[in-house]
């Protein structure tokens, strides 16, 4: 796919450029995003460099992974990345993709993870004709779960041993958005399960 660049009231997201290098490279050093995602650590300027010279754009030309750089409209400053992934599921019958993201220390909560989240979601169901838009985290993940949960996402459950951790299986939490759930229209109709009946 050619690579887009979306806008909200307050970031510009684009794709990532060889000169984000240095700025992934510093937030990347925060302990919390070396815990709660899967980026390298420790985490080195060559990881950075590799992330944006290669990683993203090679997701941008095969339709693997749209990376975006979201950045403040005001002063440009790196916020944090935000992305669709597993995109293999979005060419087939599924119509799904899941949502990534990480964002630096020093820009949390201001609601610019939500704000971007919103735009790429909603970029996702009309652009792309996503039908189910995933989040998952590894269970403890506290401030993911919170923005999805934020942006509309449904909390579907714990699936039992699907990270593999430093040589060590954990439980991760499962969430959801569909077009619906945002008042669009989706191009397969949903039949939701029947409500439970008390016994």
């Amino acid at each position: 796919m050619e690579p887009v660049t979306l806008t909200t009231e307050r970031l510009v997201l684009r794709p990532f450029r060889p000169s984000d290098a240095p700025a992934v490279h510093a937030a990347c050093q925060d302990p919390g995003i070396l815990r709660w995602t899967t980026v390298p650590a420790p985490y080195e300027r060559a990881h950075a460099e590799d992330f944006v010279r290669r990683t993203c754009p090679e997701g941008w030309r095969n339709d693997s992974s749209y990376n975006f750089a979201v950045l403040t409209r005001s002063t440009g400053e790196l916020i944090g990345a935000m992305g669709l992934v597993r995109l293999g599921r979005l060419r087939g019958p599924e119509h799904q993709a899941e949502l990534g993201y990480w964002t630096a220390r020093e820009h949390r909560r201001r609601g610019y993870t939500g704000e971007a989240a919103r735009a790429v979601a909603a970029w996702a169901f009309t652009g792309l004709g996503v039908e189910r838009l995933e989040w998952c985290t590894e269970a403890g993940n506290e401030a993911s779960r919170a923005v999805a949960l934020a942006v509309g996402f449904r909390m579907e459950g714990t699936d039992r041993a699907r990270i593999v951790r430093e040589g060590t299986r954990r439980d991760a939490w499962r969430g959801a958005l569909l077009p619906s759930d945002w008042g669009l229209p989706s191009a397969t109709p949903y039949l939701p399960a029947p409500a439970a009946h008390p016994a």
